[in-house]
């Protein structure tokens, strides 16, 4: 018996020998070899990241939690293969503080149409945990949502700029300023031909269900709305990198469909040969005139090559000099380097995704392809000076890592964000009006230090300016407005449905993010703000973000099962 047991664990050890051994090549390893059949030898992953942990947030028990929420169901994406350990890397985001009016008066940031870490935070609440607050970039799940705001009457504008004041939901003595753009719609059929690269990462990272399978179906989808005077190209990258199929009208959809099918997964990740050689076959097929647009699809998981962030973003920024934008697209889990994709899509005038499942890659590539691939405005900086004598204090909500200085904002040199057709954009500032509720600051002692002798403007609450230049560059363009402190809405109820989301969906970040400033703002205060500002909702993206809210209130401990009471106009 002992013997037979021998002969049978032999023959089980050669059998799981001979599988391992005889795997089939994959295209990182045609790729390297020209195509031969012969293997590529992978080479282990050696992140150079920091592992991202769950920061705790303040007044948070940190103790194990059940979800009794039901999940999205629009959004539910394929388990992976094995969760294996957590390398996900995030940019450190340090809230913005109060400001006095009397002492800074001036606020200045570039806009954000990245919207990466909605999708993200949404991937993690439904594997049922709370995102890591490095995770949450407010404006980046406000800026998830359209808007109805009016866009510009003549195409002469690239977008109209609005704003409006009412008061804070979940601050009764404050006022919430909210400043939105709204660009240009374009129809499909009228986007100037396109010449796109996709570059995608075929390493042995992105082996599992929701990296290459998911990427793969996702760019079918763009792929599939191609015109003929459109042309795409194939690059991957791997251990190497290799051009998959040269450029080729976008009509041939059987011919772009059948090269990335053929795509698996293998070897280690050279990503900077990938992005330089993907600039190479875009401008040998370089549009004057039209869309020239690199593709990253990848985890961010560069172990090869050029893994220094700063070097990949100078060789970004020389690229977008020759009119070749970059657009990032996130997948997968577990080893996300979340801080380099959106770094290198704000250094290569593009905008950052994460795809979580294909209704996302629906909304991106399709729904939202023109904002996606065509510019509309470069270098779009705002700048806000509020009057002391009407606003005490102030905060921007958001846009940390899109901080300028003040004289950042005259300087065309200076570097900030593309506006795609019909992008929505808003910001949002709280503000503590003179006279209308408790400072956090102590008067001076020795007098105040507000300058006289200037025009005070007293009907005016702020001036927002805007700098922007054409697609093409050259000099900026500058746009004014003022905010009447009269034009201020009575009371919540009565200001626009897109206010009251906007401000939910910003609140629901701070509650993410363990803010200081909500009070006891909740999770159930969050769910009926929304509810009762949801509008038309055409694609169901708002009612999928309450579901998102109960998720998120049951995993944060269930302990805003009964709303707080509030004021009559919604107010706390």
């Amino acid at each position: 018996m002992r013997y037979q047991y021998s002969v049978f664990l032999s023959a089980t050890i050669l059998l799981v020998t001979a599988c391992t051994q005889s795997r089939a090549p994959t295209a990182a390893d045609r790729v390297s070899d020209g195509g031969k059949s012969s293997t590529m030898e992978a080479v282990a992953d050696q992140p150079v990241r920091h592992a991202a942990q769950d920061s705790p947030r303040p007044g948070v028990a940190q103790k194990q939690r059940k979800s009794a929420a039901p999940a999205d169901l629009a959004f539910i994406r394929p388990a992976p293969a094995s969760v294996g350990i957590d390398r996900e890397n995030y940019a450190p985001v340090e809230s913005q503080g109060i400001q006095l009016a009397s002492q800074a008066p001036v606020s200045t940031f570039s806009i954000d149409v990245d919207t990466g870490s909605y999708a993200n935070v949404r991937r993690m609440l439904q594997e049922g945990r709370l995102p890591p607050r490095d995770a949450v970039r407010v404006e980046e799940l406000v800026n998830y949502f359209g808007y109805q705001d009016p866009g510009p009457a003549e195409r002469t504008l690239p977008f109209r700029l609005t704003t409006e004041l009412a008061v804070t939901p979940w601050n009764r003595e404050t006022r919430l300023l909210r400043i939105a753009l709204k660009a240009w719609e374009m129809p499909r059929a009228e986007l100037p031909p396109s010449n796109l690269v996709f570059l995608i990462d075929v390493s042995g990272s992105m082996n599992s269900p929701d990296k290459l399978p998911l990427l793969k179906r996702s760019l079918k989808l763009l792929a599939g709305r191609m015109r003929a005077e459109d042309k795409i190209t194939l690059v991957v990258y791997a251990g190497a990198a290799g051009v998959v199929l040269e450029p080729i009208a976008g009509n041939r959809q059987a011919t772009i469909e059948a090269a990335l099918e053929n795509l698996s997964a293998g070897g280690s990740t050279h990503g900077s040969a990938g992005i330089e050689l993907a600039y190479a076959k875009a401008r040998e097929a370089f549009v004057t005139g039209g869309i020239n647009r690199v593709i990253l699809a990848t985890d961010g998981d560069f172990n090869v090559g050029t893994v220094d962030q700063r070097a990949l973003l100078d060789l970004i920024e020389r690229e977008r000099e020759s009119g070749i934008a970059l657009t990032t697209l996130g997948f997968g889990r577990g080893n996300l380097n979340d801080r380099l994709m959106e770094q290198l899509a704000d250094h290569g005038n593009g905008n950052y995704a994460y795809i979580d499942t294909l209704l996302e890659a629906q909304k991106v590539l399709v729904e939202q392809v023109g904002g996606t691939l065509l510019t509309l405005a470069r270098d779009v900086k705002v700048q806000v000076e509020f009057n002391p004598a009407r606003v005490a204090e102030y905060r921007l909500i958001g846009y940390e890592n899109r901080a300028l200085r003040r004289e950042d904002f005259n300087n065309d040199r200076v570097d900030a964000g593309e506006l795609g057709a019909g992008h929505s954009v808003v910001a949002l500032y709280e503000l503590n009006l003179v006279g209308a509720g408790r400072s956090l600051f102590d008067p001076l002692r020795y007098g105040s230090a507000q300058a006289g002798g200037v025009q005070s403007h007293d009907d005016e609450i702020a001036y927002v300016k805007l700098r922007y230049k054409a697609p093409e560059g050259g000099q900026s363009r500058l746009l004014t407005r003022a905010v009447n402190g009269a034009a201020q809405s009575e009371s919540l109820l009565a200001s626009s449905d897109d206010f009251r989301f906007s401000a939910a969906v910003a609140a629901f970040a701070q509650r993410l993010r363990g803010s200081p400033y909500l009070n006891d703002f909740g999770y159930q205060d969050i769910l009926a703000l929304a509810r009762n500002s949801r509008g038309a909702d055409r694609h169901g993206y708002r009612s999928g973000f309450l579901r998102l809210v109960a998720l998120a209130g049951s995993l944060d401990g269930g302990t805003q099962e009964v709303a707080m009471r509030r004021s009559d106009d919604g107010t706390r």
